[in-house]
């Protein structure tokens, strides 16, 4: 088998011509740079050189496999610089799944700080819905997610609760109902509705609620993205009920936001699929976001 420190030998020998000059390259003395030199071909199984009163002379097919030679060490240089990166947390690529109101708000934010951190590192934000993230967790072709707390194990995932979140409606500034400071769902009826799109979680709690007290809404436009429901919210559409962290896209000369009663509350997890090990850069990653939980806290948006 060959090994690396013949492969170092050959090359040097080749590139500096004797076996002098290898020995000062490497460190070595000049005999065990021949004995190298002698175990490295015995292993390639053909003849390297040709002898002549003592002095070595590469054969045609010596200079040919140099080239290999020189390959090799170059990938083996490549990958000791790239396990040195990753021990250092300067390189690798992360696989994030987060549900759209997270994508469209503090992970942005947290994308930016880690990178700034780490520019060696990839990241990919996976914009998804509930039952997409469940089910990448379950292939296991995500680092982490992000999304409401549920039940993890029939996903083979592990959560992490990070906050307890409620609920606001956001309104047109000029809305008459910005005049109550905290509103009661009856006084929604018959209100124009930006709503989120089927199968977002929020969605889903709020539908039941409004059938439960017989409150029905028009709805105006639905929309994944969150941007684009306080978009419209603030261009006077209609009014929206939403995740309070959406409370930081709204422009205040355009829009408010007030709670809602009864509340309407979840909790914001992170997942991590319980048989892959979080790599250093996505520990990394994790304690940015969780700064991140922390400035929604200290700015009243999450608990």
């Amino acid at each position: 088998m060959l090994k690396q420190r013949e492969l170092e030998a050959f090359d040097a020998f080749m590139r500096l011509g004797n076996m002098k000059g290898a020995g000062e390259f490497l460190g070595l003395s000049q005999p065990a740079i021949s004995r190298l030199l002698v175990a490295f071909e015995s292993h390639t199984g053909f003849a390297l050189f040709v002898r002549k009163r003592n002095r070595l002379t590469p054969t045609q097919e010596a200079l040919q496999y140099h080239q290999t030679v020189q390959r090799t060490l170059a990938a083996l240089r490549d990958a000791e610089e790239e396990a040195v990166a990753i021990a250092n947390k300067k390189t690798g690529h992360l696989v994030i799944a987060a549900q759209p109101v997270f994508c469209d708000t503090f992970l942005l934010d947290a994308v930016s700080i880690f990178r700034a951190k780490h520019p060696g590192v990839s990241v990919k934000l996976v914009d998804v819905g509930l039952e997409e993230m469940t089910r990448m967790l379950a292939e296991r072709t995500c680092d982490m997610a992000l999304g409401i707390t549920l039940d993890a194990e029939p996903f083979g995932a592990t959560a992490t609760t990070l906050a307890r979140c409620e609920a606001c409606c956001i309104l047109p500034i000029d809305h008459p109902l910005n005049e109550t400071d905290v509103l009661p769902l009856p006084r929604l009826r018959q209100e124009t509705f930006i709503d989120l799109s089927l199968g977002s979680p929020l969605r889903t709690r709020v539908d039941f609620l409004m059938q439960t007290i017989d409150v029905k809404r028009r709805i105006a436009a639905e929309m994944r993205n969150l941007r684009g429901v306080v978009k419209l919210v603030e261009m006077g559409i209609g009014l929206a009920i939403v995740d309070p962290v959406a409370c930081r896209l709204l422009h205040p000369d355009k829009a408010v936001a007030r709670p809602l009663l009864p509340s309407i509350s979840w909790e914001i997890a992170q997942f991590i699929p319980r048989d892959r090990q979080i790599s250093a850069v996505g520990q990394a990653f994790l304690e940015v976001i969780r700064a991140e939980i922390d400035l929604l806290k200290e700015q009243k948006l999450v608990v």
